[in-house]
């Protein structure tokens, strides 16, 4: 009788079931990281073209002012313009009664023509003198007192000739006329009032609207930035000049364009801030000198500008900022970044990351450093939904 049975059926189910056991003990432990991988939303950064623009505080002032002020004394006769209105350059404000400067003037006439008179016989004497120099009817002293009266003569017609068109000048300013044009203010005097030559009060005050100037003030920080941006070519701006739009205090966009004129020299050693003046076309005279207006700069365009979402920026009390970034193998990166302006809901990033990165922008409470992650990219739409919980959150704290 064979001794060397086969196995049985019961044998060969035992040792299957075994098996297979082994084999679902080995799968679990990995089953179960898989499972256990935090998922987080991640933005991809792409770079492109942007135009950086900066919203600073402004305040109006008219492009060019001129203070009206009387040049001779006198009685004012009458008053020639509408307080008000608009005025231009030359037309007469005020009369200041002429009477005493129309006589000197009329006196200045005749003095001129008796000194010309003098000239001429003055004139004449040498020429007689000349005549007969050398003969015994007239001797050099004598001929040489002849040249000298008539230079003296011709002297005075000069001095008499400068009195005159002084005289004539005064009696021009008589009629006190508008230097430049613009719009005209409320007049300091009346008809009847008595003005002085050179007074500090002023007559009236006219101002040039169009075109006018919106002084702002910027951080002398972003100032040097800006500069440092321009010079490395980081920003660049079309024709040298930057663009300005301007938002009235009603929240309305101005609908002329202006650009920034120049930026003062020195820094406000209280606010620690630089004053840029910009200038616009004002045609319908909308803006006044005085009003405070928004204005927007338009510092030039970032031709490889990376954009981050806020809710994925982080900052310390210190005010440094960092992301998280999905890296190699899917795990988390701390990246030091520089954000250096806020863009709606994105902050600009010139530094630490780069285009193609993943920056976590949900889930960011349940990572740290190393830890592998899942990966899901966030829509757009998704990004505004995120930023608005983010935001409602941070006013609910």
């Amino acid at each position: 009788m064979n001794k060397n049975r086969g196995l049985t059926p019961l044998a060969v189910v035992l040792m299957l079931s075994g098996s297979l056991a082994l084999t679902g003990c080995d799968d679990k432990p990995a089953q179960q990281g898989a499972q256990h991988m935090p998922e987080v939303g991640i933005v991809t950064l792409k770079s492109a073209p942007l135009q950086i623009t900066t919203e600073l505080p402004g305040r109006t002032s008219a492009y060019r002012i001129a203070e009206v002020r009387p040049q001779v004394s006198g009685i004012i006769l009458k008053r020639n313009f509408t307080e008000g209105g608009d005025i231009q350059a030359g037309v007469s404000l005020y009369q200041i009664d002429p009477a005493t400067y129309q006589a000197s003037y009329e006196s200045a006439k005749g003095d001129l023509a008796k000194a010309q008179a003098a000239a001429n016989i003055a004139q004449l004497t040498v020429k007689r003198y000349q005549k007969l120099l050398g003969t015994k009817y007239i001797s050099q002293q004598d001929y040489d007192t002849a040249v000298a009266n008539s230079q003296q003569s011709n002297a005075a017609v000069v001095a008499a000739k400068a009195a005159l068109e002084t005289a004539r000048i005064n009696l021009a300013y008589t009629k006190v006329t508008s230097p430049i044009s613009g719009r005209i203010g409320k007049s300091a005097v009346t008809e009847g009032a008595l003005v002085q030559n050179g007074q500090a009060t002023a007559l009236a005050t006219v101002q040039q609207l169009d075109p006018i100037y919106v002084d702002v003030t910027q951080s002398s920080n972003d100032f040097l930035r800006l500069k440092q941006e321009l010079a490395n070519g980081t920003l660049k701006q079309e024709n040298g000049k930057a663009k300005v739009e301007l938002v009235t205090n009603d929240g309305m966009k101005y609908p002329q364009g202006g650009t920034l004129e120049f930026s003062d020299v020195t820094v406000d050693q209280t606010t620690g801030s630089i004053t840029l003046r910009a200038i616009f076309p004002n045609p319908d005279h909308t803006l006044l000198p005085g009003m405070f207006v928004r204005a927007r700069l338009q510092e030039g365009t970032n031709p490889d500008a990376l954009l981050v979402p806020q809710q994925g920026v982080t900052r310390t009390p210190r005010g440094d900022a960092s992301v998280m970034v999905v890296g190699e193998g899917d795990k988390v990166e701390v990246r030091q970044v520089t954000a250096t302006q806020a863009i709606g809901d994105k902050w600009l990033v010139t530094s630490g990351v780069k285009s193609g990165d993943r920056v976590i922008v949900t889930g960011l409470q349940k990572v740290k450093p190393g830890v592998q992650v899942k990966a899901q990219e966030v829509a757009s739409d998704d990004q505004q939904q995120v930023a608005s919980n983010a935001q409602s959150e941070q006013t609910k704290s």
